[in-house]
């Protein structure tokens, strides 16, 4: 079962990723699909997923946010099937504890778009990381060491891209925001860009290909 939000986030970012990178990659779109819609349980897709993009390593940059998709994907659709409980138990307990290593921040960001649509409200950068994620609140330090360089450059809201890039590329290589810094801070800055903005985004962005990709990602879930 795949929810159709995530299906335009797999194609969106598909085709993001050839423009960005000359490789025609959109005909892996239906390996993808295939393993969103498998009615397996999750670790049985995670190993599915794993094996679509070791057979297409020139993909690899997007194992992990596709990870991130697979796990909304789970929680939106999936679990609709399954118990009421079903994350409160032991099993699903037993699979977050092996799948620790999985994934990005980005899981977090597309589960407060969800939460905006939800709400109707607005995604914004304050809100996210104040209201969501509670980075202000003591017993959410690992949040506030996580999103540090964000909190520390929120300023770049009213920057130029070019400014936005400038920080990510000095972001310390073990940051696990490093990847997601530049699509993260361009997104929040304009959730809605014209093709011009949005190529803007694009001709300065740090990775192209996986930045594009992630940004597009984000663009579906609006």
């Amino acid at each position: 079962m795949i929810d159709p939000k995530i299906e335009i986030a797999l194609g969106a970012a598909l085709q993001a990723f050839s423009q960005q990178s000359g490789l025609d990659v959109s005909h892996i779109h239906q390996e993808f699909q295939t393993v969103y819609e498998l009615e397996d349980d999750f670790l049985t897709k995670v190993d599915a997923l794993d094996e679509v993009f070791d057979n297409h390593p020139q993909l690899e940059v997007l194992r992990e946010v596709f990870f991130d998709l697979l796990m909304i994907n789970f929680f939106s659709a999936d679990v609709k099937k399954l118990e009421e409980d079903y994350l409160d138990t032991p099993e699903w307990e037993d699979i977050e504890e092996q799948t620790l290593d999985r994934g990005t921040e980005l899981l977090n960001l597309l589960l407060y778009l969800n939460e905006c649509e939800d709400e109707d409200i607005e995604p914004e950068l304050e809100d996210y990381l104040k209201e969501f994620l509670l980075v202000d609140e003591d017993e959410f330090q690992d949040e506030y060491r996580i999103y540090e360089p964000v909190i520390a450059h929120q300023v770049l809201m009213e920057s130029p891209v070019e400014e936005i890039a400038k920080v990510a590329v000095k972001l310390p290589e073990d940051s696990e925001l490093k990847e997601l810094f530049y699509p993260m801070m361009c997104f929040f800055q304009n959730t809605n860009p014209t093709a011009d903005e949005k190529n803007n985004i694009a001709a300065n962005a740090v990775s192209k290909d996986f930045d594009m990709a992630v940004f597009s990602i984000l663009e579906s879930f609006i």
